[in-house]
C-alpha cells in the first residue's frame, strides 16, 4: 500500500511506517479513512510568538492546504498558551516569556498572512482551535500527572537540551512541559496525523506516546524539510536577513525570488509549488524565473505575480532588500565576452560600464572592484579575479557605485 503523490512530494520524515506490519502505516490510516467516509484530523500547531510569517513557515501549512484538498480536516492550533513557554526547539537559552496579550494580537496577524494558502470557506475543511482552551484548565494534579509520563533522561536526550546541559546553559524547568503540552493538544483534538519540521520529532512523538496513554490510536508524524533562505547557505530566519515574508509587497517578493541561488531553486519548486520539475525548462534561469512567477502568484494571485514579473525587468532590489523604482538598461552577455571561458569580475566590470560609466582600463575596473564599488543582485564584489559562467550572470542586475545599473540578459 502506498502514499497518493501529493502526500509524499518533498516528503522529510513520516513515522511510523513499518514495511512488516500494514496496519501501522499512514497509508492503511488513510484507506480506512475513506472506506469508513471519515476525514482524518491532521493537527499542525504554530505558537504565535512574533507577529510576521516567512516563506519557511508555508511549507506545512502547503502540505495542510494538500490534505484538505483530499477532503480531510486540518487542525490549526494556535499556541496561545504553549507560546508563553517558547518551544525549546532550535533554541541555545531559554526563550523570553510572552504576555497573553503579546500572543493574542500576533495570533491575528498569523491567520490574516495564512488566508491565501488555507481553505478557509469549504464547511468541514479546517477547524481553529487555541490551545488555552483546554490547557489553562489543568489542575496542578492533572499536571503532575503529565510530567509523570516522561522521564528527565528523555528530555535531556532531546538534542536542544542535551546541548544546552553539556555545556552548563540554564535550562528552566517550565521548558520540559513544552513538549507534554503539546503533545497533549493531539490528545485533544485527537489527530490521526502531526505535521512539523524536521526538528519538532522530538514533539511529535510525546503527542504520539500521550495519545496511547489516553487510550487513542497514536498519530502519525509527518514532517517536512527546514526551508534554506535565499542566501542559499543557511535556514531562512528573520535574524539571518535572509527570508521573503507574507507580508512583502508582490514585486519584493518576485525581485528576492527570481534571484535565490541556484542551489536552492528546484526546493523552492519542490517545496513552494504545484509545479512538476522534470517538465520545466531545464536552463536555470527560465526555471528561476517561473518558480518565482508561481509563488508569488500563490501568495497575491496570477495577474498581480505576472504584473510583478514584467515590472521586476526593469527595477532593482536596493540594499534594504526592497524593490526600487530605479529604470535599469539591459546589457546582453553576448556583447561583452566570447564565453568560451568564465569571465572575470574585472572584466564583466569593464566590458559592461566601460561606455556607461567612462572605465577606460581594466586596471582601472580592478580599482574599482577592490573599493567595494560593484555589486551584483545586491550583493557586493570585491574580488576583482573572481569569475562567473553566462547563465550566472543572466536576468541579474549589475551596480557600480550608487546610480549606474544594467540588468544582463542572454
Amino acid at each position: 500500500m502506498t502514499l497518493p503523490s501529493w502526500l509524499e512530494r518533498g516528503l522529510a520524515d513520516l513515522f511510523p511506517n513499518a514495511d512488516d506490519d500494514r496496519n501501522q502505516t499512514l497509508a492503511a490510516r488513510l484507506a480506512a479513512a475513506q472506506q469508513a467516509d471519515r476525514p482524518l484530523r491532521v493537527k499542525l500547531g504554530i505558537d504565535p510568538t512574533a507577529s510576521s510569517i516567512h516563506l519557511g513557515h508555508t511549507i506545512l501549512y502547503r502540505k495542510l492546504r494538500a490534505f484538505q484538498e483530499a477532503g480531510h480536516t486540518a487542525v490549526v492550533i494556535i499556541g496561545d498558551f504553549t507560546a508563553r513557554i517558547g518551544d525549546p526547539a532550535g533554541k541555545s537559552a531559554t526563550r523570553p516569556q510572552l504576555s497573553p496579550q503579546d500572543v493574542e494580537e500576533n495570533a491575528r496577524t498569523y491567520l490574516d498572512q495564512l488566508g491565501p494558502i488555507l481553505d478557509f470557506d469549504t464547511p468541514g475543511r479546517l477547524e481553529i482551535q487555541r490551545n488555552s482552551t483546554w490547557l489553562a484548565k489543568l489542575d496542578l494534579t492533572q499536571v503532575i500527572g503529565l510530567l509523570g509520563r516522561a522521564t528527565v533522561g528523555q528530555m535531556l536526550a532531546k538534542e536542544d537540551f542535551a546541548n544546552r546541559y553539556g555545556r552548563g546553559a540554564p535550562i528552566a524547568l517550565h521548558e520540559f512541559l513544552y513538549p507534554l503540552l503539546q503533545g497533549y493538544d493531539s490528545v485533544m483534538v485527537k489527530a490521526d496525523v502531526e505535521l512539523g519540521g524536521t526538528d519538532q520529532k522530538f514533539n511529535v512523538a510525546m503527542g504520539r506516546d500521550l495519545q496511547r496513554h489516553f487510550g487513542q490510536p497514536p498519530q502519525f508524524g509527518l514532517l517536512m524539510p527546514i526551508l534554506t533562505g535565499i542566501d542559499g547557505a543557511q535556514k531562512m530566519s528573520k535574524s539571518l536577513g535572509n527570508t521573503i515574508g507574507l507580508r512583502e509587497d508582490p514585486l519584493t517578493t518576485y525581485s528576492k525570488l527570481e534571484k535565490v541561488a541556484d542551489a536552492v531553486v528546484d526546493d523552492y519548486i519542490t517545496l513552494l509549488t504545484d509545479l512538476d520539475p522534470a517538465a520545466m525548462a531545464k536552463d536555470p534561469r527560465q526555471r528561476q524565473r517561473a518558480m518565482a512567477l508561481e509563488v508569488t502568484a500563490c501568495l497575491h494571485g496570477r495577474e498581480t505575480a505576472q504584473r510583478a514579473q514584467a515590472a521586476a525587468a526593469t527595477l532593482v532590489m536596493t540594499p534594504q532588500g526592497r524593490a526600487s523604482d530605479v529604470q535599469v538598461p539591459v546589457v546582453h552577455l553576448e556583447s561583452i565576452w566570447d564565453w568560451s571561458a568564465p569571465i572575470p569580475a574585472y572584466q564583466l566590470l569593464h566590458g559592461v560600464f566601460k561606455t556607461k560609466a567612462g572605465l577606460k582600463s581594466t586596471s582601472e575596473a580592478r580599482r574599482r572592484i577592490q573599493g567595494g564599488a560593484l555589486r551584483l543582485d545586491g550583493e557586493k564584489i570585491t574580488d576583482p579575479k573572481m569569475t562567473f559562467t553566462k547563465d550566472e550572470l543572466a536576468g541579474k542586475v549589475l551596480q557600480l557605485g550608487k546610480k549606474v545599473f544594467c540588468r544582463l540578459v542572454l
